[in-house]
This record gives structure tokens, C-alpha cells and sequence, in this order.
């Protein structure tokens, strides 16, 4: 078996046709940021602007996402973002069980490309996908859990805060469990970005 590759990952994922959202897609959305960050961010699945831009969390959420991250000392330059879904689904529903499977191996590419020492799910189907198919977002947000030797954490997700702004102090707690995570790694000598 030839090694994986990111261009090879890449160019196989946007040319992707294993479920039915390939023919209502504008673009595949692969994910973006540093290919060599120990903290992969995972979202649920494309909105209308990033369908249409072929980039995670570009529309309003991403705008949020941004200023979150700021608030607790991070850029998108430090970490790598990822959906469960590379295709928006039809009027931004769930993603279905079998859109999940059929995108599954893409994402699983990311995960043993990037190795990530922690995992932040943004929103309950990603956590679902990586904590626990029984995952309940409101009761166990910005609670660490370990699965395969990596931290594995979820929070609202930015379009939900949007939705319900009472959430966002939350939402901040949470991402600065992540920052202190982070600390860690770093005095630790784990994390490295370069």
C-alpha cells in the first residue's frame, strides 16, 4: 500500500462521488489550516458559503469561530479545520447516517495525516461521530474525554451561538479548557506548528 499523501487525499476527496450530495454540491469543502497542528477542530458539514467558497467556516459561524478563537489567543494559522461531511447537505439539514459513512474515510485521511494530540467536535454530530453516538451536547459540552490516546472535547457549535447567544458564555469556558490544553502541550514540548 503506497503511503497517504495530502495532495493524493485531497484530489481523490474533491473528486468524491460516493454519495447523493455530489450532485447538489457547488464544491467539496476538504478543510484547511496548518497541516501540522497537534489540534484538529472538526464541524458537521458545509453551510451555503462554504459550499459555494470550497473553505470550512467562511460564512456567519466562521466569522464567530474566528472571534472565539481570538478571545482565547488562537488563529486559524495554529490549527486544522475539518467537517464530517465534505458536501453541504440540502438546506443545511443533518447529514445523514450513510453521507457520514460514505465521507468517513476522507476525514479518517486527515486524522492519520495530522495526528492530532486533541480534537475539538463543533457541535453534536461531530461528537457524536468522535466522542459517543449517544452525545448530548447541552449536558456534556467542554468535557474532556479520551479516545485512541488523543483528548477529545466538543462545544456549541458557532451556528448554534448564533442561533442562541445565551450560549456563548459556554462556549468561551469551553474553548479555554482548549487554551489551557494547549498550554500544556506547549510546556510540555508536544505542541509545534512548523
Amino acid at each position: 500500500m503506497s503511503a497517504l499523501s495530502w495532495e493524493k487525499l485531497q484530489s481523490d476527496c474533491l473528486a468524491c462521488q460516493n454519495c447523493a450530495l455530489c450532485q447538489t454540491r457547488t464544491n467539496v469543502v476538504f478543510g484547511m489550516g496548518n497541516r501540522n497542528s497537534p489540534v484538529l477542530f472538526i464541524g458537521e458539514a458545509p453551510g451555503a458559503t462554504e459550499d459555494a467558497t470550497g473553505l470550512p467556516f467562511t460564512g456567519r459561524a466562521g466569522k464567530l469561530l474566528d472571534s472565539m478563537l481570538a478571545s482565547v489567543g488562537l488563529d486559524r494559522s495554529e490549527i486544522y479545520i475539518a467537517n464530517t461531511i465534505k458536501c453541504r447537505p440540502p438546506q443545511n439539514r443533518d447529514p445523514f447516517p450513510e453521507e457520514q459513512a460514505a465521507c468517513l474515510p476522507w476525514l479518517k485521511g486527515q486524522l492519520e495525516l495530522i495526528r492530532p494530540k486533541m480534537i475539538v467536535c463543533l457541535g453534536r454530530i461531530s461528537a457524536m461521530r468522535f466522542i459517543k453516538p449517544d452525545f448530548r451536547i447541552t449536558q456534556e459540552h467542554g468535557v474532556w474525554f479520551e479516545r485512541e490516546g488523543r483528548k477529545i472535547m466538543a462545544v456549541y457549535h458557532p451556528a448554534a451561538l448564533l442561533r442562541d447567544p445565551s450560549k456563548r458564555g459556554d462556549a468561551f469556558e469551553d474553548l479555554r479548557k482548549v487554551e489551557i490544553e494547549i498550554e500544556k502541550l506547549k510546556a510540555s514540548g508536544e505542541y509545534s506548528v512548523g
